[in-house]
């Protein structure tokens, strides 16, 4: 099976354990991922608040390749990146912007990094042995943007999202019920206030704690960066102490598979991973 891949900007860069992850996880059953060729930046980071036109001509460039290698459907596992993907389709559809040498028509179906992985199910479950994962309790962690704007995104509720939970469960996790699975890390303000994310990441990692989350499962790589690489400064400034693995999807996927830790690159989290990682690799299977 052969998957359209649109990797975007930060898997090839702070976030490869990402990127890693996902890649050992498709080989693993069976799924080839076809990345757009010659792909640029989407322009999620900064174009959308600087210049309109270029903000909808890069994904826009991105998805008129796409179709020249005639993909039909786009795995973009950055949520910024889906949305921006997304909203460039809309935007052609409703003839608000139209791609200059008029060669792409917004039809190609762009997949997020949960919905993917619940079409995939079928070949993920007969992998996963249940008992790897049976003692661990996880918060699973939407964030902003895999159910928000819901009018352009259509994908789960966007108040009390089920997707995430349904797959970890489906592993052997339980998950645990919290207030903040949809709440903002502070991702927009990671360069500009770091207050105002170490504020709102401490909110969610206390939530998580108190409701009993051994760790946080992410299926974005900025609310991963500031959960992990900014817990020891949340941890100093309000006086707390967490010690919360943050792990993505694909990496709680593999590890229920049985796949070697370092193999999903969770020895280079911030947050030592072992509580979960030796959990996995001891339950008798």
């Amino acid at each position: 099976m052969k998957l359209g891949y649109y990797p975007g900007c930060a898997l090839e860069g702070s976030s490869k354990d990402y990127s890693m992850s996902l890649e050992r996880v498709f080989k693993e059953i069976g799924v080839e991922l076809e990345p757009i060729q010659d792909w640029n930046c989407c322009g999620a980071s900064a174009a959308h608040s600087t210049n309109h036109k270029l903000a909808l001509a890069l994904p826009a460039r991105n998805l008129a390749l796409a179709k020249e290698q005639e993909l039909t459907e786009l795995f973009a596992p950055c949520p910024f990146c889906s949305k921006t993907l997304i909203n460039t389709n809309q935007d052609i559809l409703d003839n608000k912007y139209k791609v200059e040498n008029g060669n792409y028509d917004g039809k190609i179906k762009v997949i997020n990094s949960v919905d993917i992985f619940t079409r995939l199910m079928d070949k993920i479950q007969p992998k996963v042995n249940q008992e790897r994962l049976k003692d661990l309790k996880v918060a699973c962690y939407y964030g902003c943007l895999l159910v928000r704007p819901p009018k352009l995104l259509k994908y789960d509720d966007p108040e009390q999202p089920t997707s995430m939970d349904e797959v970890v469960k489906k592993l052997g996790a339980q998950t645990v019920d919290w207030e903040f699975k949809i709440e903002c890390c502070g991702g927009g303000f990671t360069v500009c206030n770091e207050d105002a994310v170490l504020e709102l990441s401490n909110k969610i990692l206390e939530d998580a704690q108190e409701n009993g989350a051994q760790a946080i499962i992410v299926a974005c790589q900025m609310c991963q960066i500031n959960l992990d690489m900014r817990q020891t400064a949340i941890e100093k400034k309000y006086n707390v102490s967490y010690n919360m693995p943050i792990i993505y999807l694909p990496q709680l996927i593999g590890l229920a598979m049985g796949i070697e830790p370092k193999e999903l690159g969770l020895n280079m989290h911030f947050v030592p991973t072992e509580g979960v990682t030796v959990q996995a690799q001891n339950n008798p299977v």
